[in-house]
């Protein structure tokens, strides 16, 4: 049995001192969780996501829980990239943490100007860059779910920064290894999958929809079946790093991506019912290590026997 165990992971080029970081629009940018979990103690720190300037979001209600998950159609509300830097950047700024800046755009050159501003702030680690958001009109998912414009957007991003990307996929496709093929091509470090599935939620006695905008992400439990299998395709069809999502609210969760080929994790949802998520997901990890005689959490990748 180890005595102790390596937690440190390199995610396309991001090092990072353990494989959890929070997925992108649960977390703020960690300044109201700090008390619950200080952010050092996060393998990276990832982002609300952000546009070059602020966007207001969708109309209310936008938030409904559903059986083992909830639904959100935010809208990608943010104040721009000038306030993340202002604010977000300044207070993280010292702390022994990576940040990657989830980045958003209503157009191509949206994306490349978000990160052409971010691109000489050494408080930037790396970028995801969102192309799978279900909840806006242009840009987002409408940008993620065909190959050439993947491929168009991925590699403007590519042409801006040396800084490692991530490239944020959706899973409402008909074919995600396509998808993750094209982001790789056009020059992504690594991979971040899944964002969350299209969903709805009806009032009957109203006979009206809950959400405002009708339709809107569903993420937490409900999804992670969904979130494992497309890790383990693409795992399977890339050679880039995987950060898998989807459903993670411990260990044990986090192991079962990282068996079926994420190299890091993201907790998500589960932040909102339990602010202590990631510590006690980096916790768990590190306890099944120890119980199963793992030195190296790299020694689980992709080590799903099938």
């Amino acid at each position: 049995m180890a005595s102790q165990v390596s937690m440190s992971v390199n995610l396309g080029g991001l090092a990072m001192k353990n494989p959890v970081t929070v997925a992108s629009g649960t977390f703020a940018s960690g300044r109201e969780y700090n008390d619950f979990v200080p952010v050092e103690r996060l393998g990276a720190v990832t982002t609300k996501g952000v546009s070059l300037n602020g966007w207001e979001g969708n109309a209310s209600p936008r938030i409904a829980e559903t059986p083992a998950g909830m639904l959100n159609s935010i809208g990608l509300q943010n104040p721009g990239v000038e306030a993340l830097k202002r604010k977000d950047l300044a207070w993280l700024e010292g702390r022994d943490v990576p940040v990657i800046v989830n980045v958003s755009g209503h157009s191509f050159d949206e994306y490349v100007q978000v990160i052409e501003s971010l691109d000489e702030d050494d408080r930037v680690s790396a970028y995801e860059v969102n192309i799978s958001c279900p909840n806006v009109d242009s840009g987002g998912m409408t940008f993620g779910v065909h190959a050439p414009s993947v491929e168009k957007v991925v590699g403007m991003c590519r042409a801006a920064t040396k800084k490692p990307m991530i490239v944020k996929l959706s899973p409402n496709v008909t074919d995600v290894v396509e998808i993750a093929k094209a982001a790789e091509a056009a020059g992504a470090d690594a991979l971040s999958l899944i964002n969350t599935l299209l969903g709805m939620a009806v009032d009957a006695r109203t006979r009206k929809p809950v959400l405002a905008r009708v339709v809107g992400g569903l993420s937490g439990p409900a999804v992670k079946p969904v979130a494992l299998r497309m890790v383990w395709q693409v795992h399977g069809a890339v050679d880039v790093p995987i950060l898998g999502m989807g459903g993670i609210s411990s260990g044990i969760d986090a192991v079962e991506f990282m068996l079926a080929g994420a190299t890091a994790v993201a907790v998500g949802t589960a932040n909102f019912a339990n602010p202590h998520a990631t510590a006690e997901v980096i916790d768990g990890i590190r306890a099944y290590c120890l119980e199963q005689g793992v030195a190296d959490v790299n020694e689980l990748i992709g080590g799903l026997q099938c």
